[in-house]
């Protein structure tokens, strides 16, 4: 029998998901780590159905499938890439990594269901939690996550074991700029911050990094003694 050909295969978004990160710089590398980070997942149209969600709610998490929406890919393929993990100095290969420079541009995530709504015009909608995700990324599928078999606890975790456990960065805001950001989203800016936003070959002292949360623009450096500091939020 000759096999199927599926290098033709197209997959187009179900839905889209709304967070808090109008750009990539800042959102944390794994959604886990920053907890109280939230997204709202909105279908598309045609996926508008009743019963499109039904049973899902006896799950506590789910895995999304979702594309690099800010990436555009080399002209040229590379076979290996520098995981920020490392510092940006050390290659491993693309396959190794959940790098965005990859054959097809999808990434994974599991988050955790908070509620779904199931009455209004937009419905039905799942409030998320957990996310690393940027505002408006599309999202392709869909699926519960099953802590049975997802959940691996013998597995290896290769080079980010040295990595995971990295000290965080004492945060300093000053409080007539804490002012700036709403109070129910000032302690997930904190938890962004403690992470170390920066990117990993990028460790300047001397340096003002900047990154967009909600709709404000976060001004900050980094000292010698790992202390981040807001300089400014506008």
């Amino acid at each position: 029998m000759k096999e199927k050909d599926f290098t033709a295969l197209v997959i187009k978004p179900i839905a889209y998901i709304h967070t808090d990160f109008p750009t990539k710089f800042g959102i944390p590398r794994q959604g886990d780590v920053v907890s109280s980070l939230t997204g709202t997942i909105v279908f598309e149209e045609e996926y508008r159905k009743e019963g499109i969600l039904r049973g899902l709610e006896e799950f506590s998490h789910l895995w999304l499938i979702w594309g690099f929406s800010d990436f555009e890919s080399k002209k040229e393929f590379s076979p290996t890439i520098r995981p920020p993990k490392l510092g940006g100095n050390q290659r491993v290969g693309v396959f190794a990594s959940r790098s965005p420079n990859r054959p097809n541009p999808l990434g994974i995530s599991a988050v955790k269901i908070e509620s779904i709504i199931t009455t209004g015009k937009e419905s039905p909608i799942i409030k998320v939690s957990g996310v690393d995700l940027m505002d408006k990324t599309p999202i392709y599928d869909i699926k519960p996550y099953i802590p049975y078999s997802d959940a691996i606890m013998d597995a290896k975790e290769g080079y980010t074991v040295y990595t995971r456990n990295k000290p965080l960065l004492k945060v300093i805001i000053r409080e007539e700029v804490k002012e700036k950001i709403p109070s129910d989203k000032l302690n997930s800016l904190m938890e962004v911050l403690a992470q170390d936003p920066r990117p990993g070959f990028h460790h300047d002292k001397d340096r003002v990094y900047g990154f967009a949360y909600l709709d404000k623009e976060i001004k900050f450096h980094v000292t010698e003694d790992l202390t981040l500091i807001v300089d400014d939020i506008k």
